[in-house]
Order: structure tokens, then C-alpha cells, then sequence
């Protein structure tokens, strides 16, 4: 089964952001970072998404991007599917922190159950076909609106999303141009894929 391994920032500066990423979520692999100053403006076609185990935890989360530099995006709030918020880290990654949960089971912590890397699909069902066509076995598929892969134990999941609906989940513009300054590391080899973000073979 493929596997996703890594997700590489590329920031202007590696030292300020890995100490952002650091205090706000406790981050290491498998989110790494490299330096780079390719053009880019406003949503670069993917969020990262946090998913937890209760509300107290997307609060802590939440709190501590924010107290790190974190500019907030969407507050944090109830909804017919969870709890959750959406913060933009300084390098400009959108993060979302959230819960299927309604009530907390314990004491707040930052323990983080998954990782979730969204990416904004012109067209989602030939994106899917582009996957598929790699070895990416599909998981879970709404039409042409959303499909998640399957990733067993990656750290990292992958999911393809409408850019349009991407960005209206996270609360930005839709409108963007340049580099996604994104990377995913996997077994599946070097490419593009067709909304032009970036695969590598993983370093381990």
C-alpha cells in the first residue's frame, strides 16, 4: 500500500518556522521544512488538518498556534459534524485543528491522533484517476466533490477536495497564484500531479 512519509514546507526562513511549529504543535516529522523563495500569493491550494480526540484539545491547539504567531482564521466553534478551528500559520500554511467529538473525555492535551493533507482539485475526479493510476487505492469517495486514499499506517493521510470548496471550508479566497511551496514525500516516485503540487521519493 503507498505511503505517504513526509510533508515539506518550503519557508523563507526554516529557523523562525520551526520554532513556530514547535510551540504551537509540537511537530516534527513527519512535517518538515526547506527553504525557499518561489513566488507565491494568496491560497496555495492546501490545508493541513489536525484531527483530535476532544474540544479541550483543539482549544489547547488552537491557543497555542495562536499565542506562537499564528494569525486566526476561522474561530474555533460547534458544528453539526464536531468542534474546530482554522488558524494560518506564519509561513502561510492554513491549519485546521478538529473533532468529531462533542463533549471531552479528559484533561486538554495536544495529542495529535492524524495528520490530514487536503489538497484543492481543479477537477477532483481526473486528480483522482491521476492517483489511482500510481498505486493509490481509494478509501473514500464523494462523486466529484471528495475522495480520501488509503494511507494505512502513513503519517500522513491524503485527501482530494475541490480548490473552491477547500478554500470556503478553510475560510480564505479561493484566489492564489504561484507555488503551493508544498512537497510530499512517498514511495510512489517524483511527479507533478495535475494541479501541479509536487511528489518526491522520501528520504527515511
Amino acid at each position: 500500500m503507498a505511503s505517504i512519509e513526509s510533508v515539506t514546507l518550503e519557508v523563507a526562513d526554516p529557523t523562525a518556522v520551526e520554532r513556530f511549529y514547535t510551540d504551537a504543535f509540537g511537530l516534527d516529522s513527519p512535517v518538515r521544512l526547506r527553504a525557499s523563495e518561489a513566488p507565491t500569493t494568496g491560497f496555495r491550494g492546501f490545508t493541513l488538518s489536525l484531527t483530535v480526540s476532544q474540544p479541550a484539545n483543539v482549544n489547547s491547539l488552537i491557543g497555542a498556534a495562536l499565542d506562537a504567531g499564528a494569525s486566526p482564521v476561522k474561530p474555533v466553534t460547534k458544528s453539526f459534524w464536531g468542534y474546530g478551528g482554522v488558524v494560518q500559520a506564519p509561513d502561510g500554511t492554513i491549519w485546521k485543528v478538529a473533532t468529531s467529538a462533542k463533549k471531552d473525555t479528559g484533561p486538554a492535551t495536544r495529542q495529535i491522533d492524524e495528520i490530514v493533507l487536503l489538497l484543492g482539485a481543479a477537477d477532483v475526479a481526473a486528480s483522482r484517476r491521476f492517483y489511482v493510476d500510481r498505486g493509490l487505492a481509494v478509501a473514500k469517495s464523494f462523486g466529484r466533490k471528495y475522495v480520501e486514499f488509503a494511507t494505512g499506517s502513513s503519517p500522513v493521510k491524503l485527501a482530494l477536495y475541490g480548490r473552491r470548496a477547500l478554500a470556503k471550508d478553510a475560510g480564505v479566497s479561493p484566489d492564489g497564484t504561484g507555488s503551493h511551496r508544498l512537497v510530499i514525500g512517498s514511495d510512489i516516485g517524483s511527479f507533478a500531479d495535475p494541479d501541479g503540487f509536487a511528489w518526491e521519493t522520501a528520504s527515511r
